[in-house]
């Protein structure tokens, strides 16, 4: 994922739950009858139970399209790599030319059930992302 993508301004986003992050528009994201494109997901693991995610997405369907597209994700690498469990930390958006957003999100990696408010069950989210036709990585 190119690491030259032009993060927005103020749009630093601590996620409290997938269906508020649901109701942030981004400009110029999906418009009424445009499919998402989900164009590649990728997580590297940092640190200390640490894990980055950095995505790329055309027409998402707001700030929560581009969430789900990073839970997807980062539950998968939770149940690779024997965790049961994550939690958000932070997100970044940008954007590219095209219509493609970008999403760098960090989750910390835990086995047993998170304290805090963004949290994510790795079995649960992967089940929910097939019934929604989301990858995982």
């Amino acid at each position: 994922m190119a690491r030259g993508a032009r993060h927005m301004a103020g749009l630093a986003l601590a996620v409290a739950t997938g269906s508020a992050a649901g109701c942030s528009p981004l400009p110029g994201a999906s418009a009424p009858g445009r499919t998402p494109a989900y164009l590649g997901a990728e997580t590297v693991a940092l640190k200390d139970g640490l894990v980055e995610v950095a995505l790329r997405m055309r027409a998402p369907d707001g700030v929560g399209g581009l969430d789900e597209y990073g839970r997807c994700a980062v539950a998968r690498h939770a149940l690779d790599n024997g965790y049961g469990f994550a939690r958000h930390l932070r997100t970044t958006l940008g954007r590219e030319g095209g219509g493609v957003w970008t999403a760098d999100a960090v989750y910390m990696m835990t086995r047993t059930f998170p304290r805090g408010v963004s949290r994510v069950d790795a079995r649960q989210e992967i089940r929910d992302c097939a019934t929604r036709g989301i990858p995982t990585v």
